[in-house]
């Protein structure tokens, strides 16, 4: 009975925003030449959330599929070039390490870098970890340049992402979509009715009087989660015994100097501070816990650590961290902020819709889904929700703040079986387990390890018939291989100026 296949004639999408018409790109051109119809439904008296505008890798691949170039986007976005993300006190106020989007090092004989760097380390070697990263280097410096097309060697690996506005992003995608013959109904939506027997979403009705029906309903209406929650009641999986922060403020500053190719999260008494350059503001904000410091008073430490003159107000809302019990429910699909919330630490929101979409389409491939369909997105979606979840938790389990009660909270608090089975075969053996469905790979979870000061005990024995003298000098041409290649780098702003544009 799962597998009795519905077909898929009329799709509606409920929001626009970065998440409603990116589901709008990719679906137009998946259906561009079919019967299908896509209609999407955006008030324009509505605003949208904008928590940030800094993203991973995956975005890039995302708008690659559609046609659009980086320069492209770079240039229709105000964008800079994103390396990585730059912890600042994260283990006490002069703490400060970088994650970035590449890899620690050189594999040797199928065994991990950090396992001889671990075994040199032991032996009284005080190289950072950090020199082993091209992209840190090059983020350390303000230096960008693409990656190469056919590295080397995996010293010469690294990625990037960028800083965008997300409007302006949304405003790209909308006129793809637009131009793949996707139609905009400009209105609010009254309420959506229900099949009577089946408990599916039959239609919507608009605040002008139209009602619209559909086969699939998309679901990007943001925190209020009209579909998924607000009609079918889908119920909601509540995360806050294991991330406390509750409430996030946004404001825009003038941009002072060059703009730092990677997204700065400074740690505050009772929570963090985020600076995202773009090429012509910088976006602020800070993510806190309402139970350790009011709002008042978190907007104060942010203001003071801002140096532009402030382009905004203020803008703030609370959420609670977690996903919903159910992504797709009946013929409802809920995407980015409807299907769930976690704070902004490592970028994740836009990444968690663009894989969303990547699974509806595959899904949709046929213009037809079935019940089994759902449950498997269902379970995939929860697993990569989960996975993210662990990973913030992590900054928070292993942070070295010893200035307010949040952080030793945070220290304390009972963690998830799959974050402590982790941490454990890290410390004991030097070891990364790797689950399904995990956005950020090994070399993520060695820089929050190593970021944080928590090292592993052990080492790949397998390991020991190298000599540390070789082990040194071997490590020691990395670390010179690396540090060379960084220095003959452009910057980021003269990459900006000679592709953007850009002025300072």
């Amino acid at each position: 009975m799962n597998a009795i296949k519905r077909a898929v004639k009329d799709i509606i999408i409920v929001g626009g925003g970065t998440s409603g018409w990116m589901t709008a790109a990719t679906l137009s051109q998946q259906f561009k030449n079919s019967t299908v119809n896509i209609t999407l439904i955006e008030s324009s008296a509505m605003g949208t959330i904008g928590v940030g505008e800094a993203t991973i890798p995956t975005l890039r691949r995302f708008y690659t599929k559609l046609g659009f170039s980086d320069i492209e986007v770079l240039k229709a976005t105000n964008a800079t070039c994103k390396l990585g993300i730059k912890f600042k006190g994260w283990s006490g106020d002069e703490s400060s390490f970088i994650h970035p989007f590449g890899l620690f090092g050189q594999e040797v004989n199928s065994v991990a870098f950090h396992h001889y760097f671990t075994k040199l380390r032991q032996s009284g070697d005080t190289s950072p970890f950090a020199d082993y990263s091209l992209g840190v280097k090059l983020a350390q410096n303000n230096k960008f340049v693409p990656p190469k097309i056919t590295p080397k060697n995996q010293l010469e690996i690294f990625d990037w992402a960028l800083h965008f506005d997300a409007g302006l992003f949304a405003q790209l995608m909308r006129d793809y979509s637009i131009s793949n013959g996707v139609k905009l109904v400009d209105c609010k939506v009254e309420q959506a009715n229900l099949n009577k027997i089946t408990g599916d979403i039959e239609s919507l009705q608009l605040e002008n009087g139209l009602t619209l029906s559909a086969d699939l309903f998309i679901d990007c209406s943001g925190f209020s989660a009209l579909l998924i929650e607000k009609t079918l009641k889908t119920g909601y999986e509540d995360w806050s015994q294991y991330l406390v922060c509750d409430t996030a403020v946004a404001i825009q500053s003038e941009l002072i100097g060059d703009p730092v190719p990677y997204t700065i999260s400074h740690a505050q008494k009772a929570g963090w501070q985020w600076q995202i350059p773009l090429q012509n503001r910088m976006g602020n904000g800070i993510v806190f816990s309402h139970e350790f410091v009011s709002k008042d008073e978190a907007i104060d430490s942010m203001l003071k650590n801002i140096a532009g003159k402030l382009l905004n107000e203020p803008r703030s809302f609370s959420f609670t961290p977690g996903r919903r019990k159910k992504s797709w429910n009946k013929n409802c699909i809920a995407v980015g902020l409807a299907s769930g919330f976690l704070e902004p630490l490592e970028s994740t929101s836009i990444a968690l819709v663009e894989t969303a979409i990547e699974k509806i389409s595959s899904f949709l491939a046929e213009a037809e889904f079935s019940q089994e369909d759902a449950d498997k997105f269902n379970y995939a979606m929860a697993q990569e929700y989960e996975r993210v979840r662990d990973f913030i938790i992590l900054h928070y389990k292993l942070n070295g703040r010893t200035d307010s009660p949040m952080w030793q909270h945070c220290r304390d608090l009972a963690i998830p079986q799959t974050l402590t089975d982790k941490i454990a075969a890290f410390k004991s053996k030097g070891d990364i387990i790797r689950y399904p469905w995990e956005i950020f790979g090994k070399d993520s979870w060695l820089a929050i390890f190593d970021g944080l000061d928590f090292k592993a005990d052990a080492y790949d024995k397998s390991i020991d018939k190298f000599s540390i003298e070789l082990l040194s000098n071997e490590l020691k041409k990395m670390r010179n291989g690396i540090k060379t290649n960084a220095e003959n780098t452009q910057t980021h702003s003269d990459f900006l100026k000679q592709y953007c544009g850009f002025k300072e």
